[in-house]
This record gives C-alpha cells, sequence and structure tokens, in this order.
C-alpha cells in the first residue's frame, strides 16, 4: 500500500483463493480516513498468480470502504475478469431483502405458532376421521368403491408376509420372559409357574403389543410411504378429479386388510411365545412337556384371550389409520415421503402405548 499524489494504490500478490486466510482491512481503513483523505484509489495485481472469488469479494470490501470515504476507486490495474465482474456487480445493485437475515422470532409469536400448528394438526386429524368414519358407512350402506382385488393383495401383504418377522419376534420375547422368569423362579422350585407368566403375558398383552409394533413399522410405514408417492405423482389428484373418493379407494382397503389380520396374527403371536417358554422350561427347566402344556391351560384364563384379541384389533385401527393419514397429509417431495414415513411409524407406536394404557385402566376398573 503506497500513495502518492493524493492517489492511494494498493498492490496484490500472491495466490487469493477461499482456502486461504483474509486479510486485515484495518490499515485499508485507516489509511482512507485520514486527513486529508486520498482521492482516488487505485489497485495493482501483476503479481497475482491465481484468485477466485475470495479475491473478488476482497475487492468489495475495499470498494465499500472507498465509497464510505468519498473516494474515487480506479479499477483499471485489476485482472480483466475481476474487473467485468466488479462493475457488473456495481451496475446491478443487490435486491432488497434478498440476503438471508437470522432473525429472533419473540417467544410469544414462537409459542403462538406452536399453538396453531397444534390445533390445525388436530383439525387436519378430525377431519380425516370424519372421511374415515363416512367410508365406513359407505361400506356397511354397499356403497363403498374400491377394487377388491387390490383388498386381497393387501391381505396377503399383511397378513402372510407378515408371519416371518411376527414369528421370530414373538418366539424371542417368549424366551426371554420365560427365561428371567426361571431365574427368579428357580430360588423357590417353583420352575412350573414360568407357563403361568409366559402364558398370562403372551396372551392378555404381549402378543398383540408386538404384533402391533411390528406392523407399526413394517405395513403402517409400508402405508404412509405408498401414499405419500401417490401424492407426490399426483396420482391422489386424479382420482379426486375422477370422481373417487381417496378415502373409500385407498384408505379403507388398508383398514380392512390389517383390522382383519391383526387378530389372526395376534393369535398366531401368543402361539409362538408360549412356544419360546415350552422350549426354555423343557429344555433348561426339565419340566414334563405335558405338564407344562396342561398347566398353561389352566392357568391362563379365557378372558385374558378375548383382551389380547380387543388389544390387536385396536392395535389395527390405529395403526392403519396413522399410517394412512401420515401418506394423505405427505407434502410433495421425496423429503416429505420420508418424513412421512417416521411420523407414521412414531404415531402408531406412541398410539398404540397410549392405548395399551387406556384398555388396561378400562379391564382394571370392571374387574377383567
Amino acid at each position: 500500500m503506497a500513495e502518492s499524489d493524493g492517489v492511494l494504490t494498493l498492490t496484490f500478490s500472491g495466490t487469493w483463493r477461499i482456502d486461504r486466510p483474509s486479510p486485515d482491512l484495518s490499515p485499508i481503513r485507516a489509511a482512507l480516513g485520514k486527513s486529508p483523505a486520498p482521492k482516488t484509489l487505485a489497485f495493482e495485481s501483476a503479481k497475482v498468480t491465481d484468485w477466485d472469488s475470495r479475491f473478488l469479494t476482497q475487492c468489495r470490501a475495499i470498494l465499500a470502504l472507498a465509497k464510505a470515504h468519498g473516494v474515487t476507486p480506479d479499477l483499471s490495474g485489476l485482472p480483466a475478469g475481476a474487473k467485468s465482474l466488479l462493475e457488473l456487480a456495481e451496475k446491478v445493485p443487490e435486491r432488497q431483502g434478498a440476503a438471508r437475515k437470522e432473525a429472533s422470532t419473540p417467544f410469544l409469536t414462537r409459542v403462538a405458532d406452536m399453538a396453531f400448528g397444534a390445533w390445525q394438526g388436530v383439525h387436519n386429524l378430525l377431519d380425516f376421521v370424519g372421511d374415515v368414519t363416512l367410508a365406513c358407512l359407505a361400506l356397511a350402506g354397499g356403497r363403498a368403491v374400491f377394487q377388491r382385488s387390490n383388498l386381497f393383495a393387501l391381505i396377503y401383504q399383511a397378513g402372510v408376509e407378515a408371519l416371518p418377522i411376527v414369528s421370530l419376534i414373538s418366539l424371542l420375547v417368549g424366551l426371554i420372559l420365560a427365561f428371567v422368569g426361571a431365574i427368579q423362579l428357580s430360588q423357590f422350585g417353583a420352575q412350573i409357574y414360568v407357563s403361568t407368566i409366559v402364558g398370562i403375558a403372551m396372551v392378555r398383552v404381549m402378543g398383540a403389543i408386538m404384533t402391533g409394533i411390528i406392523m407399526a413399522g413394517r405395513t403402517g410405514a409400508a402405508y404412509a410411504a405408498e401414499l405419500g408417492t401417490m401424492q407426490v405423482n399426483e396420482e391422489i389428484d386424479a382420482l379426486r378429479t375422477f370422481g373417487f373418493s381417496p378415502t373409500q379407494f385407498l384408505v379403507l382397503p388398508r383398514m380392512i386388510a390389517l383390522v382383519l389380520m391383526m387378530p389372526l396374527l395376534c393369535i398366531y403371536a401368543d402361539i409362538m411365545g408360549i412356544l419360546g417358554g415350552f422350549i426354555v422350561g423343557v429344555f433348561m427347566l426339565k419340566i414334563n412337556p405335558i405338564q407344562y402344556l396342561t398347566h398353561t391351560w389352566q392357568s391362563v384364563p379365557l378372558a385374558n384371550f378375548w383382551i389380547g384379541l380387543v388389544h390387536s384389533t385396536v392395535f389395527g385401527v390405529l395403526v392403519a389409520m396413522a399410517g394412512c393419514y401420515r401418506g394423505m397429509r405427505c407434502g410433495r417431495s421425496a423429503l416429505a415421503v420420508g418424513q412421512a414415513t417416521t411420523a407414521a411409524v412414531v404415531t402408531s407406536i406412541l398410539a398404540i402405548i397410549i392405548a395399551t394404557a387406556i384398555i388396561t385402566v378400562a379391564c382394571n376398573i370392571i374387574g377383567v
């Protein structure tokens, strides 16, 4: 940096790339602000070997300082490309409001936005539940419109294709319950009561809960992804255009399939869980197989079986509605489909836990 006859000349040299640190502009600011101030700001860049946007950024900052102090810039000493870009930047001023500004939202505004979002979510949910109710009434009256062949495919998908994972998880849960119970009961010589623990736990609630969680992660997520993709591809809009109800055509068969299959899968999960306890009781605790099965049959009341079926039916409704609701409310992007799928699983599991608590309290009140 040198000054002569009212001309302040800045000399650039070396490499000016974005990976290099920015120089301090304090000496330039001091030179432009002194009295008397230079009349012209010139540049010398013959020794610059390489440059990119970092060089332009520094030049723009220096030109801004010169403009603030009323100094006239002379760009003739800059590289031709940099000179053209800087002149173009001066000719096209920055649009007001184009720059991103980090503004702090007031606390009450954030609370109001959260409350409005929650209310909007409740409104959308009630609207969806109303559409599903009307679709069920249309089904009861024989007026629901959907593809029967699609219904059978959904039943197969939600039922037969889910058997392997339900078998594995239920068998392992039965093994775990029996093993944990055996550790405690063996201290009192009451190993036979392992069959009671496993039988009541699986038949009353665990079979239904494990099946519901499996179906939430498997089928509920699939429903959300399928309907979300249809929303992105505007297939749901096409159904509305042709006069079809998307709730009847898409949501209703999925709900029917899951509600029909959940009790059957729950019974199957109960059997696999009892089988897991049977394996531990016979091969680890050396209990007679006939004695184990007989004690299980005698110690598990039939009311527990019906309670488990009620659980599974409710879970089927909740998982199907959560998956379909998130899919129908999906945005129109690939990211929105992923978010809808994740939200469907989380909503389904949360609904299963809440429903389990409500049904348990209700059964306790009525003494079942």
